[in-house]
């Protein structure tokens, strides 16, 4: 069996590269590399707050994948597809795949809040709200918070409740340019790049339909869906695992690799 290639993890707003401990010691038994990311201004890093944003982002991840040397895996949770794909633009040749995890996969130029809009047009009955009403804004607007009680509500709904209350007390300010950010992707480059998406059912955050909408406006992706919310890192990481190397195999199967593994 081929060893696997080495994982790069980008975690979404609110967040820090500990949003992956739970499922981190899973992945490695399992024989991935892992690297998770803090991405600059997020998790309470102060002095890379300017940096906080979708160049300064991609610029970090594209220096983390330079230290592997080796063409990886790069998943991004939620927000963090939305650095994912440009990493992919920039680098293609250093990204094996390309994974949402109830990820921003949006097309290019399009925001997320447009993206709800979108949706809006298609269905005049669906109905969002997301975390955006339930924010604590900074007097300048220029980075929110959110409370204990909406994460356990919209992220963490099906989680274990002690970890639950742990992760909703771990999340940090985040910075608004690194939150409200447009993609600027090709065919040529980001198109090439083969994508898995990991659909969340129950997913209160990022709903099933602007899941799904996304999934349309940027074709090409396998689909593997979970019967969970927002953040199957935590609620259920076996069956992330497990998600994860049921898409990649299907992405592998064109090559028709008899000894083709999991990774």
């Amino acid at each position: 069996m081929p060893a696997c290639p080495p994982l790069v993890l980008i975690h979404g707003a609110w967040q820090g590269s500990w949003a992956f401990d739970g499922w981190r010691p899973l992945l490695e038994a399992a024989g991935w590399q892992v690297h998770a990311v803090d991405l600059p201004g997020n998790d309470a890093r102060a002095g890379s707050v300017a940096q906080a944003n979708l160049e300064g982002y991609t610029e970090h991840v594209l220096h983390v994948l330079q230290r592997i040397g080796a063409p990886s895996v790069v998943l991004g949770h939620s927000g963090g597809g939305i650095t994912a794909s440009q990493v992919a633009q920039a680098a293609p040749e250093r990204v094996h795949a390309l994974v949402y995890v109830s990820g921003m996969m949006l097309p290019s130029g399009m925001s997320y809040a447009e993206l709800i809009a979108e949706c809006r047009r298609r269905d005049p009955a669906f109905h969002y709200e997301g975390v955006g009403p339930r924010l604590a804004w900074e007097p300048d607007g220029s980075a929110s918070r959110v409370p204990a009680d909406a994460a356990r509500d919209l992220f963490l709904h099906d989680c274990e409740p002690n970890a639950a209350a742990a992760a909703a007390a771990r999340l940090c300010p985040q910075p608004e340019p690194g939150r409200d950010m447009r993609n600027r992707l090709s065919a040529a480059r980001f198109g090439r790049v083969p994508r898995l998406y990991i659909e969340c059912l129950q997913d209160r955050s990022v709903t099933l339909p602007l899941q799904r909408l996304m999934q349309a406006l940027t074709p090409g992706a396998v689909r593997v869906s979970l019967d969970c919310g927002h953040v199957p890192q935590l609620a259920c990481p076996l069956d992330l695992l497990n998600a994860l190397h049921t898409g990649l195999a299907m992405l592998a199967a064109p090559a028709l690799d008899p000894d083709a593994g999991p990774c």
